[in-house]
């Protein structure tokens, strides 16, 4: 099979904004909810549970969605999979003034999820369609996640400075709305790489989707993405629960904690861009993941006053693992079936996000307290740590992926 033609360089520019602006976009809303979540409870009288659910309804819908609907970028093409999606966004995430109940609030994160689920596979689709090889790939999608990085610092940020000024909260879905729309001209309009065709005889539909559980480099880098993601939720979703009664010397900083990690993940994103430009992928996995869980190792080992500093340096380390999995996962497929593999990976990964911190609440209840929440996560990086030391010395992906860049990549564009 033939790669795609390449657009022309200035829409392969225009794309590569189109879907950082995307991922900076969805962040904002996404990574709000734990400022989102105190206001909702005071307006609604709602238990910590139900508060919950405005975190968990979104995830269970981004993966239901990319399991479900990824195969949309394979059949119509990144070009109207981005149109649907971004058109869906922004009519639920418009509707959130419309409304004034709990009930309606989490009908429409649940559209909202799934509308992201399917531009999210689109965009990640189109980013093997402009990559000149599989190494670029994986630069591009570390440069991606790094505006997710942004997004997850402003949108929050956003939500503070709203509720300083005395208005709702559902203004920043307000804000989202508006800017999915600009996003949506802009893809309307852009001219984009022509797919290579797939045989007649192969479908593109949910079944040949789940197929791909069956391939063993694309299962393997998906549930290390679910692994992954379980242990980067324990940090936002329960760090701030650990640290909580602290009372000691270093109070001051607990309050900039979760900020820190924030903008620890966000800026080695952008590193790791240059970084796996220059050094084998593997190994710096592997490297990294050995950090994050000395990281962990030491928060839980120190007492507060040691996780308070070396929970949110995790951060950086952090910074390259999701989206060079991904990338990877996704990489090791052929292009004709980039849609549905990113599917896959989003499956599992908000999988994670949903059971990890869920199995750390658990354990934290049984137990006594969020520390042996942080004990069950430790185990996380841990098995995490191994997967990717055993992926770097016998590198069981090189060959596709070699294989891929030889006939699945063009040269240049």
């Amino acid at each position: 099979m033939t790669p795609p033609h390449p657009a022309p360089p200035a829409s392969n520019k225009i794309i590569r904004w189109l879907t950082y602006l995307m991922f900076m976009m969805f962040a904002m809303t996404t990574d709000s909810v734990g400022v989102i979540i105190p206001e909702v409870i005071k307006e609604f009288g709602l238990s910590l549970t139900a508060a919950g659910s405005f975190h968990y309804a979104s995830m269970i819908a981004i993966a239901i969605s990319g399991v479900l609907l990824g195969f949309l970028a394979d059949r119509l093409g990144p070009r109207l999979t981005i149109i649907l999606g971004l058109g869906c966004f922004s009519v639920a995430s418009g509707l959130f003034v419309a409304g004034n109940s709990f009930g309606f609030f989490l009908v429409l994160l649940i559209a909202s999820g799934l509308a992201i689920g399917v531009f999210k596979t689109g965009a990640l689709a189109l980013i093997g369609d402009i990559s000149r090889d599989t190494r670029d790939h994986t630069a591009t999608m570390n440069a991606v996640e790094g505006f997710f990085g942004v997004g997850a610092i402003l949108g929050p940020a956003l939500v503070a400075a709203l509720l300083a000024q005395g208005a709702s909260w559902k203004l920043l879905y307000v804000f989202a709305a508006g800017l999915s729309l600009v996003l949506l001209l802009i893809a309307a309009f852009t001219r984009y790489p022509v797919r290579e065709k797939r045989p007649q005889d192969e479908k593109i539909d949910l079944v040949a989707s789940l197929r791909l559980l069956a391939d063993p480099h694309a299962s393997l880098f998906a549930w290390g993405l679910g692994l992954y993601v379980a242990v980067e939720c324990a940090i936002y979703v329960w760090m701030p629960t650990l640290l909580a009664d602290y009372s000691g010397s270093a109070k001051p900083l607990v309050g900039y904690a979760l900020p820190a990690f924030f903008v620890l993940r966000a800026a080695g994103r952008f590193l790791g861009a240059w970084l796996l430009q220059r050094w084998d992928w593997a190994a710096v996995l592997a490297l990294f993941g050995g950090a994050i869980f000395l990281c962990f190792l030491g928060g839980v080992l120190g007492g507060i006053e040691a996780a308070i500093y070396l929970l949110p340096l995790s951060g950086l380390f952090m910074s390259v693992i999701y989206p060079t999995l991904n990338s990877k996962g996704i990489s090791c497929v052929p292009k004709a079936r980039h849609g549905a593999a990113a599917g896959l990976n989003l499956f599992l990964s908000c999988l994670g996000a949903a059971v990890g911190p869920l199995a750390m609440g658990a354990v934290g209840d049984i137990f006594g307290g969020a520390r042996h929440g942080f004990l069950l996560a430790t185990g996380f990086a841990a098995l995490l740590a191994i997967g990717l030391v055993w992926n770097w010395r016998l590198a069981p992906a090189r060959r596709v992926l070699a294989d891929r860049d030889a006939g699945d990549y063009q040269t240049a564009l």
